[in-house]
């Protein structure tokens, strides 16, 4: 239901001016959005071509499902969709293996900036490059690293950017057993160093088996085709190759001083996150058919090789009845019926928009995943009366995104009976994937009938710009950041404005109450709450979600270093598939600040996101 007192859909300013920067359509020959209906209808319209004689029909239930902000798919659908602009539909992107040679690397830089001209984030695995100092041996020089080149990925993007492209964002990842390893952790601690990348590193179980055993831990590198063995040696497997591969031993480091490297890193710098990459791979409903080794750069879509999504999220603030009042609910049949559209609509997707590479086109539609989720969580829940945090918010939560879920994967085994099942499907594989198992027996039988149409359907994103154009309700699964708060925005000639904001629930609440009547207790902003909640949180809903949850735990300031530590443990234990804090300090700042006229936003701000 709709929630706003007034007709005018922006009740924030700041929504419209990120309207008219990022998503009104407008070209050479004059404005095509007159407004925000305008651009829904564009959206809707363009969606709807896929469907046939009943192309009318979709395109009526789609506008409905957008109008209000009720469902906001992915910025570069609202951006591109029934527009003449050359841009890409799709929010994100692995790119593919980076062969190491010379060429390889500038063939794979040539693929990234053509894929983030057209407006597509991108995420890269550069495990497969050979450490700093090892033998080229074709050319007799020692290599230069994996790190040394993810600068010039840094200044291609830079570049990108000064063309008046949308911003980019990148995830680099890398292995925690390549000889690297260290000069990654600690590759953006120089000032000003690697601004365009968010870092992962690639943690497997078997790291995790040594770090609880306080054992060795061995730094490897496959060997060269015609390379002879010298020294110690195991097979290993390794991206860029389906079978394992002889690497040879380069030094071996004690598994707790690299993770304690890691997380000393993280707790000053906010970097890098950490992927639980064998529990991805385990969890992946392909997994009989790829490998991952990469995400996308906000990291809630692993993907493999030239892999792609789509993303979008339903908004849980339009879904709640008589907010603010001891009657207040969450509408879960009106979330599943809209889920249930926004997968049909998100499945269009493939047959309106173009790839910027041709390998693309052929991952992606071999697969048809989609990342439909949830935003407005924080808000939601202070318009329920629970706290964010609370048993009760957490199980509401997990009942929110259960709905969802269900409702995607019924609508997906229903396309697939009209359309048809995603090429990559092999029934008993599918069936056999460890989260397709825990779906409900109906679901599973279902599949096993018809088939299902994408083989992965949740995840949940940042959001941040979509949620910013929504009347800025709070973003994702996050909590409410802070009630009033200063955001820096680039406008559309690409200067920047800083716009005081408040918060979706605080201004509806204060309309509903008076300008003056304070905040219930249920509003507590993300500092307030603590890091282990976030946590709970963020675990309860990992099992509704096949992709991955892009989810970042606030840690204060003065939290003990050893309680940090422990929360990436946790973290592994609880099942989570990564995971990212964010701890103000002298060195990254804040992501946002209360006020602040000059803040200091760090590359994986909501600023930073790829929508």
């Amino acid at each position: 239901m709709s929630l706003a007192l007034n007709q005018e859909p922006f009740v924030a300013s700041v929504s419209r001016r990120i309207w008219e920067a990022k998503y009104r359509y407008r070209d050479a020959q004059g404005i095509h959005d007159h407004s925000i209906e305008d651009t829904w209808r564009r959206v809707a319209r363009a969606l709807a071509e896929a469907e046939g004689d009943q192309r009318e029909v979709w395109q009526q239930r789609f506008y409905q499902l957008l109008a209000d902000f009720r469902f906001l798919p992915g910025g570069r659908i609202l951006a591109g969709a029934g527009t003449a602009h050359r841009v890409t539909l799709f929010n994100c992107f692995v790119m593919g293996a980076i062969e190491d040679s010379l060429d390889g690397i500038f063939d794979a830089l040539k693929e990234g900036a053509l894929t983030m001209q057209q407006g597509g984030g991108v995420g890269y695995d550069f495990s497969t490059l050979r450490p700093r100092g090892d033998a080229a041996r074709q050319v007799g020089v020692a290599a230069s690293g994996p790190v040394s080149f993810m600068h010039i990925w840094d200044a291609m993007c830079a570049t990108i950017l000064s063309t008046g492209a949308r911003r980019g964002a990148m995830m680099a990842a890398l292995r925690c057993d390549h000889p690297d390893i260290e000069e990654f952790i600690a590759a953006k601690q120089a000032p000003g160093a690697l601004r365009h990348f968010n870092l992962s590193v690639l943690v497997s179980d078997a790291f995790m088996d040594a770090l609880r055993d306080d054992a060795e831990w061995p730094l490897l590198f496959p060997l060269a085709a015609g390379e002879a063995a010298s020294g110690e040696t195991r097979l290993q497997t390794w991206p860029g190759s389906a079978a394992p591969r002889p690497c040879r031993v380069v030094r071996r480091v004690a598994a707790r001083d690299l993770w304690d490297q890691i997380m000393r890193a993280t707790y000053a710098y906010a970097e890098p996150g950490v992927i639980f990459i064998d529990r991805v791979n385990r969890l992946n409903n392909l997994r009989y058919a790829e490998t991952i080794s990469a995400t996308n750069p906000c990291g809630e879509i692993p993907l493999p090789p030239y892999g792609a999504c789509n993303l979008g999220s339903l908004n849980l603030t339009r879904f709640v009845q008589a907010p603010f009042t001891p009657a207040a609910a969450l509408d879960m049949a009106a979330l599943g019926t809209s889920a249930a559209i926004a997968t049909r609509l998100l499945d269009n997707v493939y047959a309106v928009s173009h790839f910027p590479l041709p390998q693309q086109a052929v991952t992606a539609r071999a697969a048809r995943r989609l990342g439909l989720g949830l935003t407005g969580l924080g808000d939601a829940l202070a318009m329920l009366g629970m706290v964010y945090g609370s048993a009760k918010s957490v199980a509401l939560a997990s009942q929110a995104m259960a709905s969802v879920c269900h409702a995607a994967y019924r609508a997906s085994v229903g396309l697939a009976r009209e359309k048809g099942a995603f090429p990559a499907y092999r029934a008993a594989d599918y069936l056999d994937g460890e989260f397709v198992r825990a779906l409900p027996p109906d679901i599973r039988d279902s599949i096993r009938q018809y088939g299902i149409r994408n083989s992965h359907l949740t995840a949940i994103a940042p959001t941040g710009t979509v949620s910013l154009l929504a009347n800025n309700v709070s973003s994702g699964l996050e909590p409410i950041y802070d009630f009033a708060y200063t955001r820096h925005l680039r406008e559309a000639n690409g200067s920047i404005r800083a716009c005081r904001v408040e918060d979706y629930a605080c201004r509806l609440f204060h309309q509903l109450h008076g300008a003056h009547a304070a905040l219930p207790a249920v509003f507590v902003r993300a500092a307030e709450i603590a890091p282990a909640a976030h946590l709970e949180m963020q675990a309860v809903l990992q099992g509704h979600v096949d992709n991955s949850i892009s989810k970042t735990i606030n840690v204060p300031p003065d939290y003990p270093y050893a309680d940090f530590r422990a929360l990436y443990q946790s973290a592994y234990e609880q099942g989570l598939k990564g995971c990212t804090t964010f701890r103000p300090n002298p060195v990254t700042g804040q992501v946002l600040e209360a006020g602040a006229a000059d803040e200091r936003t760090p590359c994986c701000a909501l600023e930073r996101e790829a929508d």
